[in-house]
């Protein structure tokens, strides 16, 4: 019987400790990967989204200056 009492005490201070961790703020490593990944991706697109709006932008400043012209 103490036996099990000891192993229950020794499981929850484990749980609590690692609760504790993964709260202080201390970044975990399989928590941290996935959301640099994520903000990696979201940058790349607002990168991608931003370029070809300045393209679309300069492409319809061409047309328009191409019409004054005429």
């Amino acid at each position: 019987m103490s036996k099990l009492l000891a192993a229950l005490v020794a499981s929850v201070f484990a749980m609590s400790t690692a609760f504790a961790a993964s709260h202080a703020g201390a970044p975990m490593a399989g928590a941290s990967g996935a959301k640099t990944e994520a903000k990696a991706e979201a940058k790349a697109e607002k990168k991608t989204a931003k370029a070809d709006k300045k393209s679309t932008k300069k492409t319809s400043t061409k047309k328009t200056a191409k019409t004054d012209k005429n």
